[in-house]
């Protein structure tokens, strides 16, 4: 049995509408996932997260298993009771973070030894051990391991790398069948609401030739969803959905569709358009905390002094906590006097405005238009969505 249940497609495009079964809830789809790196949206209380709309948020197996660790973790109650939310949560592997945050001292087939950023010390991961951290912090979706390269990339790196992908994934749904036996918390024999999922990551690049290649054998190996990793790297919008497009395509229909680390919202729109039901990025807190809001009339940058005696809210008809109660020229001020309040709104802000962009997906996917209303937004975003 899926855990995913296809609703819609719209009848231009590959646009999907469905709803996913976990553990911890029913997320409607297509979704965006706030980033909770070390447990926590940063700055935003569990209560206000749930008023933006967030049905499923994303934490991180690298900076959990450095601090606290996952005997704390466990200690503590899980990551669920850690983080206060009592709904959908999605670890990823860590291998992003090995591969573009640490000093590598060792890569082969067998996993990786690098250098934690917290301390320095010296840190063993591989597949297995990714899968077992993560099953241990009860998430209700893990992910594999897998080997990220930077963009540009040489082709042979590329390809050793979408070996290593196919072989962990292997590694990973072992080990993950093994740990579901044990188990009852990971069970792959409960229904599928009480249990967790593992999705498969599917790697290559921006090279079709080795895309598909990835995509045909972790398909084969078979998981409850599929991701589609290694973009948003600099690769550029046009080759980002040119490979999002090809590779949606290949994946099985019952299953989600996952785009990891994406993004600004012409890139949401351009991918859900190519089939993909799931999101994450940290643009909206990030931006946030930059002073950067995202609005339907194009981004503002707060800080500039033509807010500074503006009573208008960050944006009109905007129902989020900031736009309901501070004037711009008030969140221009608190960033002004370094106060945490004007971080905190906008962050709040740019997450509404992602939950109401997805809210919008759904509805135009269930009437049939949304190709034509997306296509719009698309080019207005893509003229104006600059980061700060």
């Amino acid at each position: 049995m899926s855990c995913f249940e296809l609703l819609n497609v719209d009848p231009h495009c590959s646009a999907r509408r469905g709803v996913l079964r976990t553990a911890h809830g029913v997320i409607q789809t297509p979704a965006f996932m706030p980033v909770g790196t070390a447990g926590a949206v940063k700055g935003i209380l569990p209560e206000l997260l749930e008023q933006t709309g967030t049905q499923i948020v994303l934490a991180n197996t690298y900076h959990l298993m450095l601090r606290p660790g996952v005997e704390a973790v466990e200690h503590l109650g899980g990551l669920h009771r850690l983080m206060a939310w009592n709904h959908p949560i999605l670890t990823d592997s860590g291998g992003y973070q090995v591969f573009s945050l640490s000093a590598l001292t060792r890569i082969d087939d067998e996993g990786v030894e690098f250098a934690s950023h917290v301390d320095g010390a010296r840190v063993h991961l591989n597949a297995e051990i990714a899968i077992e951290i993560q099953n241990r912090l009860g998430a209700d979706i893990i992910m594999c391991f897998d080997e990220c390269t930077p963009f540009p990339v040489e082709k042979n790196r590329l390809a050793r790398a979408v070996t290593r992908t196919i072989a962990w994934a292997k590694r990973c749904k072992d080990r993950f069948s093994v740990l579901g036996s044990q188990s009852s918390a990971a069970n792959c024999q409960l229904p599928i609401a009480n249990r967790q999922l593992l999705f498969g990551i599917v790697q290559g690049g921006i090279d079709p030739e080795l895309r598909r290649l990835c995509t045909a054998r972790i398909v084969e190996i078979g998981f409850d969803g599929y991701a589609v990793g290694g973009l948003s790297v600099g690769e550029g919008h046009d080759n980002m959905i040119a490979t999002v497009d090809l590779t949606a395509a290949l994946l099985p229909t019952d299953r989600p569709r996952y785009l990891m680390g994406v993004g600004m919202p012409a890139d949401i729109l351009a991918a859900v358009r190519a089939g993909v039901d799931m999101f994450d990025c940290v643009l909206p807190t990030r931006n946030g905390r930059n002073a950067f809001a995202f609005t339907e009339q194009g981004p503002l940058r707060l800080r500039n002094s033509v807010h500074s005696d503006s009573k208008e809210p960050v944006e009109q008809g905007c129902d989020c906590y900031g736009c309901r109660h501070f004037t711009r020229g008030a969140i221009r001020h608190f960033f002004n006097s370094g106060e945490m309040l004007g971080p905190i709104l906008l962050s709040l802000h740019n997450l509404r405005f992602y939950q109401r962009l997805m809210t919008g997906i759904r509805e135009h996917i269930e009437r049939g238009d949304f190709a034509g209303w997306a296509a719009g937004r698309i080019e207005r975003y893509a003229r104006t969505d600059n980061e700060p």
